[in-house]
């Protein structure tokens, strides 16, 4: 099987960027994009950085760390400044502004050209398999903060 290229977005200079294509899915009845769709596209961000720098879901709860782990979501705070429509390909920008303990803090931006369409000021809490926070493994940490 011939992998796909760039399926998880790419790196460019400490911002991931994520190319999603805007589907009849994602809107609402009057063609614009959902405002809960944009949340997706964010979480889609999110993860695909994680899996660039070497960190993936299904192993952390899986217990590659020595305990089951997971990431949540504490907060998000939304700006929506244009409105994307069908057929419309947007670039998920994600960047990591913090890394601290229990703590990821993430910038991102969804872009339509050079349109910022909608911003996002997310916090992360990384959490154990019961729901209590937890400090990121150093070597996920480390993995985290090279991107």
């Amino acid at each position: 099987m011939i992998p796909w290229p760039d399926l998880a977005g790419r790196l460019d200079d400490g911002v991931h960027v994520l190319p999603v294509r805007v589907y009849y899915e994602d809107t609402d009845f009057t063609g614009i994009v959902y405002h809960g769709a944009y949340v997706r596209f964010f979480e889609r961000g999110r993860s695909d950085l994680l899996r660039l720098a070497g960190i993936h879901h299904s192993r952390l709860k899986a217990g590659e760390t020595g305990q089951s782990l997971a990431f949540a979501v504490r907060s998000m705070n939304l700006d929506f400044r244009k409105p994307a429509t069908i057929d419309d390909v947007l670039e998920v920008r994600t960047r990591r502004t913090e890394l601290k303990g229990a703590r990821i803090v993430l910038d991102q931006e969804i872009h339509r050209g050079e349109d910022l369409l909608v911003a996002a000021h997310v916090v992360v809490a990384v959490i154990t398999a019961d729901g209590k926070p937890t400090r990121l493994p150093a070597d996920l940490a480390g993995r985290l903060g090279g991107v």
